[in-house]
C-alpha cells in the first residue's frame, strides 16, 4: 500500500495487472452477460406478446400497460433484502434462486386466461428477479476497482440491445411460425421457451460462480492479494454507511430520482416498441421483429463505446445526460412519425440509444460514493426505487393510449422525464464527487 493509499501491486504483478483483471473478466463476465441478456428478454418480451395476447384474451392496452408495469411493484418491495441476502450468503446461490424461480413464473404466463392472472403473474415474476441486476452490480464491486468497472458495467448492461436484437427475431418468428401448433398460441409459445435459457443459465452459475476474491482458487495467492488490496483501497474512500443511514441519504435519493428518469425511457422503448412500429403500417411479427434489431444495434455500439471513453477521461456526468438529450429527441421524432417506418425507426434508434447508454453510465454515480454494507442496500435502494419507472411507464402510456387512442402525449411525457434527470444530474451531482 503506497502513502496516497493506493493498492500497490505485489512484485512480479506491477505490469501484468491488466493481464490480470483480462483473466478475471473472462473468468465470469460471460456468463453474467448471458444471464443479463436473459433477464431482459423475459422482462420485455410481454412487448412483443401484446401483438396477439390482447386480441386472444380481450384485453385494452390500459389492461397491458397495468400489467406489464405491476412488475415492478414486486421488484420494489423485494429488491432491497434480495439484495441483503446476496451479500450474507453469497452471489452463486442466490443469483441462481433467482433465475430458476422467475424461469418458472415467466413460463407459467402462458396459461394466462384473466387479467387478475395476468397482473398476479407479473407481480411474482418481480419480486422472483428482485435483487437480480443489483446483485450483479454488487458482485462487480467485489472484484473491480472503481476505474475498471465502468467498463464491465456497460459489457454488463450490453445484454440489453442483445437480447434486442436477437430476443426481436426469435419472438417474432416464434409468433408467427409456432402460431396453433399443439393449441399454443404463438404467444404463449413465446413464453414457454424463452423461459428454458433462465433455468440452464441458473443452474450453470450455481456450479461455477465465485462469490468473492478469496474463493478463486484459480487464482494465485499474490493475484487475490492484489486484488483484494485495490478493492479495499477503495473501500477506505466511500461513505460505509449503515443500511439505515442509506434510507436516509439524499445523496441516494437524488440517485432514485435520476434513475426514474432515464428508466422512464428505457421501458417505453422496451415495453411499446413493437406498437410504434406497427403503428407506422407493418403489421407481420416478424418483420416487426427484424426491424428492432435496428435501433438495438446501434444501441449497443453506442453504449460500448461511451463506457470506455467515460473511463479513459474518467468524466461521469456528460457521459450521462448528453445520451439522455438524444433519447428525449428521439422520443420527440416518434410523434412526428405518423405512418412513416423510416422516421419512426430513426426516433426509437435514438431513443433506444440514448436510454440504453445512459443506464450503465448512470451506474457510475452511486457506486462512486457507496461502500461496504451502506452499498448493498443502497444500490438496491436506487435500483429498485427507479425502476418503479417500469411500472409508471408501460402503466400511464397504456393509459394515455386508451383514453387519448394515440402514444404522443406518452412521449412527450416520457421525452420530459428524461430532460428533468439530466438536469438532477446537471445542478444536484458536483463533478468531484463522481468523477473518479
Amino acid at each position: 500500500m503506497s502513502s496516497n493509499g493506493t493498492a500497490v501491486a505485489p512484485r512480479g504483478l506491477a505490469t501484468s495487472s491488466d493481464a490480470l483483471y483480462a483473466r478475471i473478466t473472462w473468468r465470469f463476465m460471460p456468463l453474467l452477460f448471458v444471464g443479463y441478456v436473459v433477464a431482459y428478454l423475459d422482462r420485455v418480451n410481454v412487448g412483443f406478446a401484446k401483438l396477439q395476447m390482447l386480441g386472444d384474451l380481450h384485453f385494452s392496452d390500459a389492461m397491458y400497460g397495468f400489467g406489464a408495469g405491476i412488475f415492478f411493484v414486486g421488484y420494489f418491495f423485494f429488491e432491497v433484502p434480495s439484495n441483503l441476502l446476496l451479500h450474507r450468503f453469497g452471489a452463486r446461490r442466490w443469483i441462481a434462486r433467482i433465475m430458476v424461480t422467475w424461469a418458472i413464473l415467466s413460463a407459467a404466463t402462458a396459461w394466462v386466461s384473466s387479467p387478475m392472472m395476468f397482473y398476479v403473474l407479473r407481480f411474482m415474476l418481480g419480486v422472483a428477479e428482485a435483487g437480480f441486476f443489483p446483485g450483479l452490480v454488487l458482485y462487480l464491486t467485489y472484484w473491480f476497482p472503481a476505474q475498471r468497472r465502468g467498463k464491465m458495467v456497460a459489457f454488463l448492461m450490453a445484454g440489453n440491445p442483445v437480447s434486442g436484437i436477437f430476443g426481436g427475431p426469435l419472438s417474432g418468428f416464434v409468433m408467427s411460425r409456432l402460431a396453433g401448433h399443439s393449441g399454443f398460441a404463438g404467444w404463449q409459445w413465446l413464453f414457454i421457451i424463452e423461459a428454458v435459457p433462465a433455468l440452464v443459465v441458473g443452474l450453470v452459475i450455481f456450479l461455477f460462480l465465485d462469490d468473492r476474491v478469496k474463493d478463486a482458487r484459480w487464482l494465485t495467492e499474490d493475484e487475490r492479494a492484489f486484488v483484494q488490496s485495490e478493492i479495499d483501497a477503495e473501500a477506505r474512500t466511500k461513505t460505509h454507511a449503515t443500511v439505515r443511514g442509506t434510507f436516509a441519504s439524499l445523496k441516494v435519493w437524488l440517485c432514485c430520482a435520476i434513475l426514474f428518469g432515464i428508466v422512464m425511457g428505457s421501458y417505453a422503448v422496451g415495453f411499446w416498441q413493437p406498437t410504434i412500429i406497427r403503428s407506422s403500417g407493418i403489421t407481420d411479427p416478424f418483420t416487426i421483429g427484424l426491424l428492432t434489431v435496428v435501433p438495438y444495434l446501434v444501441a449497443l455500439v453506442a453504449m460500448l463505446w461511451t463506457g470506455r471513453h467515460a473511463d479513459r477521461t474518467r468524466e461521469r456526468r456528460w457521459h450521462v445526460v448528453v445520451p439522455q438529450l438524444v433519447a428525449a429527441s428521439g422520443f420527440v421524432l416518434c410523434v412526428f412519425a405518423g405512418g412513416n417506418t423510416w422516421i419512426a425507426l430513426a426516433g426509437l434508434t435514438m431513443a433506444a440509444s440514448g436510454v440504453i447508454t445512459a443506464l450503465p453510465m448512470f451506474w457510475a454515480l452511486p457506486t462512486a460514493i457507496l461502500g461496504g454494507t451502506g452499498a448493498a442496500a443502497g444500490i438496491a435502494l436506487v435500483n429498485s426505487t427507479g425502476n418503479l419507472a417500469g411500472f409508471v411507464s408501460p402503466a400511464v402510456v397504456g393509459w394515455l393510449k386508451t383514453l387519448t387512442h394515440s402514444l404522443d402525449s406518452s412521449l412527450y411525457l416520457i421525452a420530459g422525464s428524461l430532460l428533468v434527470s439530466a438536469l438532477l444530474i446537471l445542478t444536484q451531482m458536483p463533478a468531484k464527487l463522481v468523477n473518479k
